[in-house]
């Protein structure tokens, strides 16, 4: 039988005077990227500090008193510790380095995600998606943003992966303690819990939550797992993306509906909420909901001001990587929600769908995502355009390089995974602004870091690496049940060789096996005895993608093959810090996505950083960040219809590049022992890439074009108990009803069919405007590079001014535009709607064009 505790108490352990600072620190992940901080904490115990994962709550927990009483009379510890201290408080008590025009005083940002990676001992993550919401998180702090983060809390976290002796990935699944994690149970005044209900399927589920301090950036988990539930209830938050359809749409209730109202309990109401990816589309309708009750107004009304303080951002790149709810499913789970709102199941069914009309199209989080929010984005430039064409037929109106998705470029949260000897490195050359203001940094003086110094590391770098891996490599086997005589004989890896870095979530478009179409002329790359090679592979695949399992165990079997054999190598258990391992220590960075599959990736940007030099296809920010001699493209810029010509075609690519190039290049030295032109390379892309591809820009970026225009439109729109979004959802209504009514009758210009670059077009357009009034229409001629058929690439808008109304209603309207380049050149008017008040952030979708 299984004896359980009558009751449990969490018991802290008791510091000693001069180590209190500790439990401070511990509880504050800027551990997480200070690694004078880990350092700190690595201090106490190290193997105790890898065998907890890195977490300090469980290293001081675990410690002993005897070892903790011993550091508080060893003055070298207690020095450390007072740096830390002090770095610590300094960081909290500065000023904020971004200032937001649009965001008041008091303003706060909430950013809304269904993963954030943080550290390793919190697996709150599976892959990308997660790294990004934590740096971001980080950056946020780094900068003073009012920003706070709001996420779930998974009981087993995302799985442990094992590999079995077959090849094949397993899962494991560990509970987590919140007692032993850097967390904080968030509680009322009295000490109690506080607990939120969200409604789910006729009842009422409860969760509690949990808070991380990440810098001076608060992030709140919600937790599901408390006594009040009944048990199924209790594991709705027990695993990322775990179960079936039903469990993710009971998660996205909890993270969007749940989240909201624990922020309203906390006293906090955000002037702008962030969605990273449609998961947390529902907060949109909870806070329709909160403004319909709060002031009485309908839900067009509400709808104004929350759409126009809410971001949406995507990451996806095709359909099928889209949630996709059966309208049943909807109907029972949000049906009764909706109907508290007025809205009937068409109604609402419609908000996440691409043609509302269509009754037999499923329901989708990211178009009701798209639906609610004001401003939206794609993650690099590409995807953009990925993203444009992915989502117009949810503005049949506009063109589609009028979709309003906008792109703001991934970037990576430096501190976090450049690596302590390089950070020291450009702590003495660049300056250490670089931590805290990337973007501002002196990176040219990367120059000046001599070739010797900047190889040492990076060659320290590579052989911490390889010894990281022999050793899980050979733990890994003898789990598994191998010895070396079984398979594996000799030394595997060598920390001299070129090695090759592949990591990330395993997937069909990620192409992991695509450097095995021709096995013989990789070994023959691999195996050369003066100019050896070697990759290192790492990554998951999510638990029931049975393809990229298959992929994984592909890998695995190449790697037992006598001609790989220590030198092709699948680490398991990727997590936080085997990546960073990965990128400090890799020569060059692999990634072959079937391209334009990769909304981003950062992975490359952190191997960058780290002196890497990156090889990729040209898909995601390589394809903006790319440049000759910095790093290499594989494939063309260019898209194959067959992806079989296109596996073929960057496969060859792949190995010519090695051959010719890469391989060359690493093993040219001088008498010294060091590759110049290579040396010259990293120093090249580090000085290029890292002021760009941080998240410090990208946080700034979001700043800039997104959140002070959704907090003066949330500011704006709100005033007088949302007077003007009563004046605006009327208006709206009234242009929505009659705007099939308005008509271009004619378009004239004074122009010939040739003119010079830089001379002015005047134009004419004839508009009858039906019930409308002139003034309520905005008329531009648009304008820019046309193909010979006519088909225009809008590039610049002029606006055109109304002149006078005739007695039949029509209405004329002039402007001018000069085209500056050469060529054949486009122009056509566009007709929309106009209302003084309102905000630019807010697309009504509606457009004439003629």
């Amino acid at each position: 039988m299984r004896l359980h505790a009558a009751r449990t108490l969490i018991v802290e352990p008791v510091l000693p005077e001069p180590l209190r600072a500790l439990e401070r620190l511990a509880r504050n992940l800027f551990w997480t990227w200070n690694t004078d901080a880990a350092a700190l904490f690595e201090r106490i115990d190290r193997e105790l500090w890898a065998e907890t994962g890195h977490n300090p709550v469980r290293l001081l927990q675990l410690a002993g008193s005897e070892r903790l009483h011993a550091l508080a009379e060893d003055d070298g510890f207690l020095a450390h510790l007072g740096r830390v201290a002090e770095a610590l408080d300094a960081y909290l008590a500065r000023k904020p380095l971004l200032t937001v025009e649009g965001l008041g005083p008091g303003d706060v940002i909430a950013y809304f995600s269904l993963e954030f990676a943080l550290t390793e001992c919190l697996p709150n993550y599976s892959g990308g998606l997660g790294v990004l919401a934590g740096d971001h998180l980080k950056s946020a702090s780094d900068l003073g943003l009012p920003l706070v983060g709001v996420g779930l809390f998974y009981r087993q976290g995302y799985f442990r992966q094992e590999i079995s002796v077959d090849g094949w990935q397993q899962e494991v699944y560990l509970d987590l303690d919140p007692a032993t994690l850097p967390l904080t149970h968030v509680v009322d005044s009295v000490g109690q819990p506080i607990e939120v209900a969200i409604p789910l399927d006729g009842r009422d589920v409860w969760a509690q939550a949990w808070r991380a301090d990440v810098g001076k950036t608060p992030l709140y988990l919600l937790s599901t797992d408390i006594p009040r539930n009944a048990p199924h209830d209790r594991e709705i938050t027990a695993r990322l993306y775990g179960g079936d359809n039903e469990t993710r749409i009971q998660q996205e209730l909890v993270l969007g509906v749940g989240g909201v109202r624990l922020l309203q309990a906390l006293g906090i109401e955000p002037a702008v909420c962030h969605m990273n990816e449609g998961h947390s589309a529902l907060l949109g309708m909870e806070r329709i909901r909160v403004a319909m009750e709060r002031y009485g107004v309908t839900f067009g009304e509400a709808r104004l001001p929350v759409t126009g303080a809410t971001v949406f951002t995507t990451h996806t790149a095709v359909a099928a990587g889209i949630d996709l709810f059966h309208p049943d499913l909807v109907r029972r789970y949000l049906g009764q929600y909706a109907a508290q709102m007025g809205l009937d199941d068409h109604a609402f069914l419609g908000l996440g769908r691409t043609r509302p009309a269509d009754d037999g199209e499923p329901f989708s989080m990211a178009v009701l995502g798209l639906n609610l929010s004001g401003y939206r984005n794609g993650v690099s430039k590409l995807h953009r355009g990925v993203s444009r064409r992915l989502w117009e037929s949810a503005w049949p109106n506009l063109p589609l390089d009028q979709v309003p998705i906008d792109a703001v470029t991934n970037g990576v949260h430096l501190p976090t995974w450049v690596s302590h000897e390089m950070g020291e490195l450009f702590d003495r050359y660049v300056g250490p602004g670089w931590r805290d203001d990337p973007v501002h940094a002196e990176w040219d003086r990367v120059h000046e870091i001599p070739d010797e110094e900047l190889w040492r590391v990076h060659e320290r770098q590579r052989s911490q690496l390889v010894l990281r891996a022999r050793q899980q490599h050979t733990d890994d086997m003898l789990r598994r049940g191998l010895s070396p005589t079984d398979g594996e004989r000799g030394q595997v890896l060598d920390p001299g060789a070129l090695t090759i870095g592949f990591a990330r979530r395993f997937a069909g478009y990620k192409r992991a096996t695509l450097l095995f179409r021709d096995p013989a002329r990789l070994a023959a790359i691999l195996n050369n005895p003066e100019r050896p090679v070697q990759v290192l592979f790492s990554g998951k695949a999510h638990p029931r993608d049975d393809g990229a399992k298959a992929l994984i165990r592909e890998v695995v079997q190449m790697s037992r093959s006598p001609e790989f054999r220590g030198k092709l190598i699948l680490l398991e258990r990727y997590d936080v810090e085997l990546a960073r391992a990965l990128v400090t220590g890799a020569d060059v960075w692999l990634n072959t996505p079937l391209r334009p599959l990769e909304a981003s990736g950062t992975s490359g940007m952190k191997a960058c950083a780290n002196g890497g030099l990156h090889m990729s296809v040209l898909d995601g920010w390589w394809w903006e960040a790319y440049r000759p001699g910095l790093g290499w493209a594989v494939g063309r810029n260019r898209l194959e219809d067959d992806p079989e010509a296109q596996d073929a075609f960057d496969a060859e690519s792949i190995y010519s590049l090695l051959e010719n190039e890469v391989v060359p290049l690493f093993y040219d030295r001088d008498a010294d022992g060091i590759p110049r032109e290579w040396v010259r390379r990293m120093k090249g892309s580090i000085a290029a890439f890292a002021p760009y591809f941080n998240t410090s820009r990208m946080v700034a970026d979001y700043a800039a074009r997104a959140y002070g225009q959704a907090a003066a439109a949330w500011h704006g729109l709100q005033s007088e108990n949302l007077a003007p979004a009563r004046e605006l959802a009327a208006w709206l209504e009234r242009v929505r009803a009659h705007w099939g009514g308005v008509k271009v009758c004619a378009v004239e210009d004074d122009g010939t069919e040739r003119r010079k670059a830089g001379e002015r077009v005047g134009v004419e357009a004839l508009v009858h405007p039906g019930v409308l009034q002139p003034q309520e229409l905005a008329v531009s001629v648009v304008f820019g590079e046309a193909s010979p058929a006519g088909e225009l690439s809008i590039e610049h808008e002029a606006p055109m001014a109304f002149v006078e109304q005739h007695e039949d209603g029509v209405c004329r309207y002039r402007g001018v535009f000069a085209p500056e380049g050469g060529g054949r050149v486009g122009y056509a008017i566009r007709v929309a709607p106009f209302h003084p008040k309102l905000p630019s952030v807010i697309t009504t979708g509606l457009a004439l064009w003629a």
